[in-house]
């Protein structure tokens, strides 16, 4: 039950986060120091997104036989979003 105070608790922190501009391909050009210390290890920090539609990051996984976005995840498994200001 504890676990929409926290998902609150970490929205509100990255809603302070300003998201920097994005390449020609959407990609963030600089991701918040914040959310690079809440990113769970072994994802590509490179090449994230933040679409509008779901105000989660999102970055590139390239495998060996296809390259599609997955969700950005903190250490603890929980996706990494923030609340967009009205």
């Amino acid at each position: 039950m504890n676990k929409i105070p926290r998902c609150l608790g970490l929205c509100a922190i990255l809603s302070a986060c300003g998201v920097s501009a994005t390449d020609r391909d959407g990609f963030i050009r600089e991701l918040p120091q914040e959310v690079i210390a809440l990113a769970a290890p072994n994802q590509n920090l490179q090449a994230v997104k933040l679409p509008e539609d779901d105000n989660c990051y999102w970055y590139q996984h390239v495998g060996p036989v296809e390259t599609t976005m997955l969700p950005l995840l903190s250490n603890r498994g929980r996706r990494i979003c923030v609340q967009r200001e009205a």
